[in-house]
């Protein structure tokens, strides 16, 4: 299975990051509703510039594989916290879902953390191994 851990590593840091590339997109495209329902949530608007940083520019850093341990630890805490922020009230029935599919998207974004880029990566290219 070692052979394989490579592949495995390059497979995850390719479907990992699409929600959060998809999501940051389509937060600038969408700007000020994005900002107006973050807003109705009790987050203020003014930290939306710095989730598309985080979902686009992150997401694209985990598919390159650059500052892939960092920016996956940081995903990670930012994805449970939009869990509890935007999917805790399982009165409606679709939150629970999502909650849960954050949880599990944060998993593997640790997995990613601890493990690293793998060898198909900007990282190994530039040797770094944090």
């Amino acid at each position: 299975m070692k052979k394989f851990e490579d592949i495995g590593l390059l497979a995850a840091r390719i479907l990992l990051p699409i929600l959060f590339i998809v999501s940051g997109w389509g937060k600038i495209t969408g700007y000020d509703g994005t900002a107006h329902y973050m807003q109705a949530m009790g987050v203020p608007a003014f930290i939306l510039p710095l989730v598309i940083l985080l979902e686009l520019g992150g997401g694209l850093a985990i598919l390159f594989g650059f500052l892939t341990r960092f920016t996956a630890l940081f995903t990670a805490v930012f994805t449970l916290l939009t869990a509890f922020l935007f999917h805790s009230n399982f009165a409606e029935g679709v939150n629970s879902i999502m909650f849960m599919k954050n949880l599990s998207i944060a998993g593997g974004l640790l997995l990613l953390g601890i493990s690293g880029p793998g060898a198909y990566s900007i990282d190994r290219l530039l040797g770094k191994k944090w």
